[in-house]
Order: structure tokens, then sequence, then C-alpha cells
């Protein structure tokens, strides 16, 4: 894959967005790899975890619109929608993350700018530098967040900030991203922290991990009705499924005092 670095081990998946020298800035070929190894984690039953990194200074400093650019008859091709997903070429490479049943986390330092910031908001956890540079970028060039964004920042923040940050443009630290509430943990070693948050993940039962993810990405703007319909939906499965069995009798589980007291 050009400039998207992939390795599986331990039932954990490293993706890197891996052009350092260009601050790791996304070209269509990028593009297409990022949704190629998305649908590679989803079909891939062994993936407990994915991690989502940058090589070198950055996680992201967005589109590379120079090279994005050069051919002026991909630009639009990569603006159709497919019917079949409901997304476009530059939406799919964040969205396809919410697709993989396993648990995202994107490990971001130094620059995560316009659509850089699009792909960490589509993962379903993320832990930042206090010194990172957070920016919805696409403001500074008279446009807005098209990379699924307008959807991730609504399920995180508030709409006036959301408007407030995509107007502005303004560059915040990874300290103020995660007090806005666009970040879940601040570490000075954020791949170190993704990468254990990611091997404690693993050791959890992967349906139930993937019931979660499902449940709260298709419920969190539904009626009350239907998220309560889906619950009963998706523990239903998981009470028939062997992998809960295996949750109710584990070593962690009979060490727990509260469990012990109820045998």
């Amino acid at each position: 894959m050009s400039n998207i670095d992939v390795t599986v081990a331990g039932g954990i998946a490293d993706v890197r967005l891996d052009r350092p020298e260009k601050l790791n800035g996304l070209t269509l070929p990028m593009l297409r790899d990022l949704t190629a190894a998305a649908r590679r984690m989803r079909a891939d039953k062994g993936i407990r975890a994915v991690i989502l990194s940058g090589t070198g200074d950055s996680f992201c400093a967005g589109l590379d619109f120079k090279t994005v650019t050069a051919d002026p008859k991909q630009l639009p091709l990569g603006m159709l929608p497919r019917p079949w997903r409901g997304t476009n070429l530059f939406q799919e490479a964040c969205w396809a993350w919410r697709r993989v049943p396993a648990p995202v986390i994107a490990a971001v330092h130094g620059h995560c700018y316009g659509g850089g910031v699009q792909i960490a908001l589509a993962a379903d956890l993320r832990v930042t530098t206090p010194d990172a540079k957070w920016s919805v970028l696409e403001g500074k060039w008279g446009l807005i967040p098209d990379m699924t964004g307008v959807r991730t920042l609504s399920e995180l923040v508030g709409i006036e900030t959301a408007k407030r940050l995509t107007m502005t443009a303004e560059v915040i630290s990874g300290d103020e991203a995660a007090r806005l509430g666009l970040v879940g943990q601040v570490d000075a070693q954020p791949y170190d922290a993704a990468r254990a948050l990611a091997e404690s993940l693993a050791k959890r039962s992967p349906d139930q991990l993937a019931a979660t993810k499902k449940i709260f990405d298709r419920s969190w703007r539904s009626s009350p009705r239907r998220t309560f319909s889906r619950e009963r939906w998706e523990q239903t499965k998981l009470l028939l499924g062997t992998n809960a069995k295996i949750a109710r009798v584990s070593g962690l589980k009979r060490e727990d005092p509260v469990f012990r007291a109820r045998r």
C-alpha cells in the first residue's frame, strides 16, 4: 500500500500514515489505501483493536491539495458518492473505520489538520499529546469539512463549538481538544497509551466490543423506542453467543469478590 503501513500482531492492527516528509498529507492513493485497510480489518475476525497513527512529526496535516489537484479529472471523480455505501472516496477513507467491528483508536501528535481531524474523529477513541495542533482547517481555504467531519463533530461537541471550530479554522492544542470533548485522553506518548488501551480491549469479548460500537453508532441520535429495540436485539445475540459464555466464566471474573459472593 502506498504511504499506508499496516501490520497485525496479537489481534491488534497497527495502521500508520507513512508520508512523513509531507507531514502525512493525504493523497488520493492514500485515501484509497485507507479504505482498503479498513475493509481488511472489517473482514478479519481475528482483529481485536486497531490503532491509527502517523509516522514522523505529525499525525496528518490534511489533504495535499497540490498533489490531489495535479490530475483535474480525479478530484470530481473522487467526489461522486457510491450509491451502495452513501459515501464518496474522501468520506469513505474516514467512515470505513466506523464499519470496522473492532474498536479503532487514533493516536495523535504534531499536526492534526483538516482531513487529519476527520480521520481522527472517525475513530472510536482518541489519545493526543497535550501540545498537538488540532484545526478544522478547511475554513482557512473557504471550505467546510466534507470527509464526514460535520457528522463526527456533531457527535462530540455542542453545535456552537462545532460552528466556531469550522468557521474560524482556529488551531487548538491537544489539551484544549480534550477540554472541548474532541479527545478522551491526553498523554505525552499517545501511541504507547493507545497501545496499552488496545491490549486491554483485546482481552474483552470481541462480540461485546462490536455490539457496543454498533449500538452507540447507530442509536446515538435515534428515538428511545428505536434504541431500546436495538438494545434488546444486540443483547439477545450476545447472550446466545459463545464469547459471552467465555467471559462469564473467565478467570478475571472469578477473582472479583462480588462475583465470588454471588456464586
